[in-house]
């Protein structure tokens, strides 16, 4: 799924148009990674929690010429789902037989 599904599929669950369902994600995805610059975490309750790591810095092997490289330190955000989230996915998994 893209996020042109998503936007049709959000309009019809929620029973607006397509315009007002972009806008909401647009906004809804907006607010998560502004947030996640200042506060570094965002629990949805039964979803999950979106969360920034910071990662050290590493050593590395540059695969084209094989020679070491140091790999600098960073922040990355990251999505652990919560656990209604896991059951439900978990579930469908059964029933499809995966």
């Amino acid at each position: 799924m893209d996020k042109k599904d998503l936007i049709v599929q959000l309009a019809k669950k929620t029973g607006s148009t397509q315009s007002s369902a972009k806008k909401f994600l647009e906004a809804f995805t907006d607010l998560i990674a502004d947030n996640l610059t200042v506060d570094n975490k965002i629990r949805i309750a039964g979803f999950g929690t979106f969360e920034v790591r910071a990662r050290s810095e590493r050593k590395g092997i540059n695969p084209a010429t094989k020679e070491e490289i140091i790999i600098p330190a960073s922040v990355t955000p990251v999505f652990k789902a919560g656990q209604v989230l896991k059951n439900i996915v978990a579930e469908n998994n059964d029933k499809l037989g995966k």
